[in-house]
This record gives C-alpha cells, structure tokens and sequence, in this order.
C-alpha cells in the first residue's frame, strides 16, 4: 500500500514538474525568439557571457545544502531557517566578488558593458538563495504544483516586460531585465504559495550535519556547472561575442526540451529514491523505469530536432542565424543523454553516496578537458563532436557505481536504451528525407513534424512495446483524472 502511495505521488509530482518546466522553458523559448529577432548575434553573445558567471555564482549559493535538505531523513524548521541564513551570507560574499572582478571580466572579454551588466544581474544571488530553500521544502513534500503556479506567474510577467523593453530599444538591457525580475517574481510568488519564513536563528550544529552531506554536492556542482559552460568561455574568448551568441542559439533548442525532464527526474526522483534508500531491489526498479521512460521521451525530440534543424531555424530565426542550424544538429546528440545522467547520479545521493558522486565528477571532467584541450586547436565544430563523445563515455562512468549499488550497470542499462535509440533514429531519418522536396522552411516543417511522430510511434509499436504500452498506460491514466 505504502508503495503504491508513493509511486502515485512520485507520478502526481513529475507530471507537475514537467508541466511546470515545460511551460516555463516553452515561454522562455518564445521571450527568446523574439528576442533574437530584435537583437544581434553579439548582443546575445554578451548577455551569454555574463549568465555563466551568474550561473556559476548561484552554484555555490544553492548547491549542497538544497540536496542534503532533500535527503536527509528527517528535518526541523531550524534545519530550513539555519540554511536560509547561511545561504545569503554565501550570496552576499559571492555578490561581492562579481562586484569586485567585474571590470576585469570585461576587460578580458574585451566588453566594456559588461562591468555594469555584471553587477546589476549578480544581484539574482539573493532571490536565487531563497528559492532554493523553498523549492527544499517543496521537493520534500513532492508539492510541485505550488512550484508550477509560481514559476508561471514570474515567467509570464519577466517575459512580457523584457519584449517591451527591447522594442523600445534597451538591447542587452532587456535580456538583463528578464532574469532579474523572473529571480524576484519566483521568490515572492513562493513566499506567497508555501507561506513559510525564515525564522531568526542559526544553528551552526545543524549546519554541521548537513554540510557532512552537502559540501560534497556543492563541489560536484561547481564542478558540473563551469564544465557545462566552458565551451561558452572559450568560445567567446578564442572567437567572439558573436560566435558565442551563434552557438548558444544553436544550444538553446535542445537544451531547453532535455532541461524540462532533467529537472523533472532530480527534483522528483530525488526525493522519492531517498525514501527508499534502504531498498536496492525497489530502488534498481524504479531506476530502470526512469531510464526506459526518459529515453522514450528524449530521444526522439533529439532526433526529430536533428532532422529539422536547418528549416526551423530559417522560420523561427531567420537568415542571419542560419550558422546555429549544424550546432543544433550536433549537440542533440549529447543532450539526448542528460536525463540518464540525472536519474544515475540522484540515486547515488538518494543513498547517501555524495562521495561517489564528487570522484565521479572529478574523472569525468578531468577526462572532458583533456578531451578540449586535444580538439581545441582544430576548431568549433570539431571541439563538439570531441564533446559528444565524451558525454557517451561519461553515461557508460555514471552508470558503473549503479551496477555494486543496486545491480544495475552500464551493459544492462545500454540494453534498455537501445530500443528508444533505433526507433528514434529510424524516424529522425525518415523526417529529414522531406527536406529532399526542397519546399519553403514552413511547409517543410508542417509536413516533417507528422511524418516523425507517425514513424517513431509506429516503430516503437513495433520494436519498443513495452515503454509505448507504459507510456500510453500514463496518458490514459492522466485523462481519466486530474492530478490533485
């Protein structure tokens, strides 16, 4: 009975969290859209510069601590209220080192506004800390919806004002715009919705239990995080803001359908594999489930975007971004494998393995630099293809503590990936044969997108019955009721 009440709650909770990514990363995509239309490849670049110095800063403010909040088997309101305080004095030192490095970075980057951008957009830090320890409490008691309500408002309202700015004429300004009041719509929308707040208190006992767990997960992210948008800082060093820009349009595409589930599986599955830690058995089925069903659901976007990345960025994006079509087309492939990544690595810290986790992050990224230093000299697109290659050894190092843990290592868990692979590649193959009739980007598209979902449907009936039977099993499931 208790397993059952868990596995509707973990599905009640991962419906929300996908509907809550999805439309979040669906509106962004259209902000985004519209956004390149009335902006240059560089002004984008540099806005791209600046978010991953951001994106590195609010690592180590919210990283560790949110885990082991999740994880931890039982926690009190001092838990909450001594990380909440811990987590603005990180941000606040963080603050000040972006403050400080600030000109430098610009000077670097050869960029004078970045000095002001920086400072400005750093601010994110102190919303960003508060966020992380209400979607804590949150995740603990699987309540997305309240996270799905919250993140659409803040969205919705970042969005709407950044297009006014920027056909006003605010560039760079307006992109700036967007992420600071979506980070301060998102805080206050959730004070509203969970009504928790921080109580005056610092425990630094509390502290210590908890950053016994976490400080291992702060590193790993730190490490992830400036690994994950290295390839930006070189680029936009060794090339040009432009470039950058160019490239991560190109990325945007994938990374926001693959971002969807992957935050989706650690944001559910995290807290749902820690509930039974103490099962191995229960734990390698539900592993196995996450990866079959991901696969099902990733891989074809993956190829389906493959196939139809040169007219879609022709309609959504027009001429000028066309150098972003084979980027596109190339980091599909590493994108398709985030999720699997995602439901290996929770697991282990679901069992309290944050250990396993940092020397896993420590090889794979010690391996990823030797694999950029060796293809940097050779250009952009054979640095990706290197990456590519990485990212597949890097599912194969994820999945190998799994097989001691619960039984299920990378042979079995290739297996089961294997049939979502060819169905997704015989259909990416058969959409991209309808560019052959050489017909406009929008009726190109029109006819591409039936013709995929046709194809891998059937070529799942037929070589993947038992994920098609589950994930129909699903739908009719969510049809028949709301979730509550």
């Amino acid at each position: 009975m208790e397993n059952n009440s868990l596995k509707s709650k973990v599905l009640n909770g991962m419906f929300w969290k996908l509907l809550e990514q999805t439309g979040y990363q669906g509106i962004q995509f259209v902000v985004a859209l519209v956004l390149a239309r009335l902006m240059t490849p560089r002004e984008y670049g540099t806005i791209s510069l600046i978010t991953i110095f951001i994106t590195i800063a609010n690592t180590f403010v919210q990283s560790g601590f949110a885990t082991a909040l999740i994880q931890k088997d039982e926690i009190h309101e001092e838990d909450y209220s001594s990380v909440f305080w811990l987590s603005m004095l990180l941000a606040l030192l963080c603050y000040i080192a972006l403050l400080v490095a600030a000109p430098w970075i610009a000077i670097y980057y050869h960029t004078p506004v970045l000095t002001e951008l920086i400072r400005v957009m750093g601010l994110v830090l102190f919303p960003g800390a508060v966020i992380s320890i209400q979607t804590a409490r949150i995740s603990r008691k699987l309540q997305f919806r309240k996270l799905f309500q919250a993140t659409m408002i803040a969205v919705l309202l970042s969005g709407v004002i950044s297009i006014m700015l920027a056909f006003r004429g605010f560039g760079v300004w307006a992109m700036a715009a967007q992420q600071m009041i979506y980070y301060f719509a998102l805080m206050a929308s959730l004070f509203l919705f969970t009504r928790w707040f921080p109580k005056l208190l610092l425990e630094m006992g509390r502290i210590r239990v908890l950053f016994s767990f976490g400080w291992k997960i702060l590193v790993s992210g730190l490490i992830d995080t400036i690994w994950q948008n290295i390839y930006g800082l070189v680029i936009g060093k060794k090339y040009s803001s432009a470039e950058l820009g160019v490239y991560n349009r190109g990325e945007q595409f994938p990374k926001i359908l693959t971002g969807s589930l992957t935050a989706a599986v650690q944001s559910v599955m995290l807290p749902a594999y820690a509930r039974k830690q103490k099962e191995p058995e229960t734990l390698r089925r539900m592993c196995r489930r996450s990866i079959q069903f991901s696969a099902f659901i990733v891989f074809p976007m993956m190829a389906g975007l493959i196939a139809v990345a040169r007219p879609l960025v022709l309609l959504l994006l027009t001429e000028k971004w066309i150098d972003a079509a084979p980027y596109l087309a190339l980091l599909c492939l590493g994108y398709a494998l985030l999720p699997m990544d995602s439901i290996n690595l929770q697991l282990m810290n679901a069992m309290g393995r944050s250990d396993l986790f940092l020397r896993l992050e420590i090889i794979k990224k010690a391996l990823g630099i030797l694999v950029l230093v060796l293809s940097l000299p050779f250009g952009i697109m054979p640095m990706l293809i290197m990456k590519i290659v990485d990212e597949y050894l890097c599912l194969i190092i994820n999945a190998l503590p799994n097989g001691k843990l619960i039984g299920y290592g990378p042979a079995a868990q290739l297996r089961d990936l294997l049939p979502a692979a060819v169905c997704a590649a015989l259909m990416g193959a058969g959409a991209w044969a309808v560019q052959l009739l050489k017909w406009s980007p929008l009726w190109t598209l029109m006819l591409q997108i039936p013709v995929g979902v046709v194809l891998y449907l059937f070529f799942s009936f037929l070589f993947n019955r038992a994920s098609f039977d589950y994930t129909y099993g699903l739908i009719l499931k969510y049809i028949q009721r709301s979730p509550q």
